[in-house]
């Protein structure tokens, strides 16, 4: 049988299916599921810079931090205190997921912005996390914010997170960045142990019916894999940071894309929601199936096999299959 246990960011994994993070993995219970079931690492669910602000001591100079909003910004965000129960909290539910399960758990950290993120960072390496993902978040709604300006932002937290704790850390980013392999590369230079792509960003709607925005939450789809498989096997072989994929894997044979293209790891949480948390089994099952009919005996020999070759003109050939892929449409 194929040979699932793989590493992430230096830890030990059983195997390459990460649940990242969302609700459903702050509950004891469902950790103890997605363990039993074959999965690899879990992400616990972020906590939002907002919640950090609200809780420090010094507010008004964490609000001044690189920051164009104003403290009245603050109004718009929803009572999260019910929501992992705040910092205290959410310090005792990595405790408790530590002591709950034997597989790596990673704290989440939401946000966009410096002022809040280090010292919570270091609480969350003492309270037994094993690893940090920093979950990055900006919108840009200023016509004189640059995207320079919005990059180094990010490249200054990573810094100072990774000054802070001695644990891995990893980085999700958007896809709406000019240059992908530059700025991996700069995260990579902060600290940053591994990036994960790319984080999915909820959008609104319009209800026709009362004329007002409304939001929703709309869970990912295989559709939505190509995109990420394509970046990652161009960064594999240029950038430092190991790459992982969140978003559109669905099924064992999305996870054998994800990891042939060059992956460490695959992130799962809409196909989880859709299908139950036993479903982390069926994928394992699935991805074995693939390995086995492929033959490869272990998931480091499948890793980027298809992976772009670093002596190709790969913006050539990027350019190149992009006009075949319009001329062959009929």
């Amino acid at each position: 049988m194929a040979q699932l246990a793989t590493t992430y960011m230096g830890l030990t994994l059983p195997s390459p299916l990460v649940a990242s993070a969302a609700p459903l993995t702050e509950r004891m219970d469902n950790l103890r599921q997605l363990e039993a079931a074959g999965a690899g690492a879990i992400v616990l669910p972020s906590l939002f810079e907002e919640q950090l602000e609200r809780e420090s001591e010094d507010l008004n100079v964490a609000l001044e931090q690189g920051t164009e909003s104003s403290p009245e910004a603050l109004g718009y965000f929803p009572d999260l205190r019910d929501y992992n129960l705040g910092t205290e909290g959410y310090l005792e539910t990595i405790k408790r997921a530590r002591a709950a399960i034997s597989i790596p758990v990673i704290a989440s950290i939401n946000g966009s912005k410096r002022g809040t993120w280090s010292a919570f960072a270091k609480a969350t390496e003492a309270a037994g996390a094993d690893a940090l993902e920093l979950n990055t978040y900006h919108l840009a709604v200023d016509p004189t914010t640059t995207g320079e300006s919005i990059e180094q932002e990010t490249i200054d937290v990573v810094r100072e997170v990774r000054e802070s704790v001695s644990i891995p850390v990893a980085v999700k980013i958007s896809q709406e960045v000019t240059s992908i392999p530059h700025f991996v590369t700069r995260l990579g230079e902060a600290g940053a142990t591994a990036v994960v792509l790319f984080n999915r960003f909820y959008q609104p709607d319009i209800d026709l019916a009362n004329l007002e925005i409304r939001s929703r939450v709309t869970l990912s789809s295989s559709a939505e894999l190509p995109l990420r498989l394509r970046w990652v096997a161009l960064l594999k072989e240029q950038v430092q940071p190991e790459l992982a994929i969140t978003g559109g894997i669905h099924s064992g044979e999305d996870l054998a894309k994800a990891l042939l293209s060059g992956a460490q790891v695959g992130m799962v949480t809409s196909a989880l929601l859709q299908n139950g948390l036993h479903y982390a089994g069926t994928i394992l099952e699935q991805l074995q199936r693939v390995m086995e009919d492929h033959g490869y005996e272990d998931v480091d020999e499948m890793r980027g096999v298809l992976r772009q070759k670093r002596d190709r003109d790969l913006a050539a050939l990027t350019r190149a299959n992009y006009v075949r892929v319009l001329s062959s449409y009929s």
